[in-house]
């Protein structure tokens, strides 16, 4: 039996230094950072934890739409993901996340609508919206 290999690479997010919570993250070949606004004790030196999460449902939703319209041939010129987490303050169950899909191009509204189908498969909406299980342990 062959071992299972992911097709995602691993992530790691550390932080190093005096700057308290400025987050070095790294997947072996990029290399990004996260952090908390000033207001928050951070340096601003990136985006927070919130907004790469958000930033990972834009990303995806913009290319899936992106692949899906160049498959049908379609005259989709760009995407726009406008994302917000709880803009009107912490729902009483849950959280929400307010997507807002801009699509450029002169499709049909058979295509818009199509599309607007199309994203709410992405594959990280469809991991946001089902069962996530995180496995958490210490290592030395």
């Amino acid at each position: 039996m062959s071992p299972i290999v992911s097709a995602f690479p691993a992530v790691t997010a550390s932080i190093e230094g005096d700057v308290p919570y400025t987050v070095t993250i790294t997947d072996g070949v990029h290399r990004w950072f996260g952090d908390e606004s000033e207001l928050d004790g951070g340096a601003n030196a990136g985006p927070t934890p919130f907004q790469l999460l958000l930033s990972s449902l834009g990303a995806c939703t913009s290319i899936t739409l992106s692949m899906y319209a160049k498959r049908k041939a379609w005259p989709l010129t760009g995407v726009e993901v406008n994302l917000e987490f709880n803009p009107n303050g912490k729902p009483a169950d849950g959280n929400q996340i307010v997507r807002h899909v801009v699509l450029h191009g002169d499709l049909t509204d058979e295509q818009r609508g199509r599309l607007l189908q199309v994203a709410n498969a992405c594959p990280v909406h469809k991991v946001l919206t089902g069962n996530i299980m995180i496995d958490t342990s210490l290592v030395d």
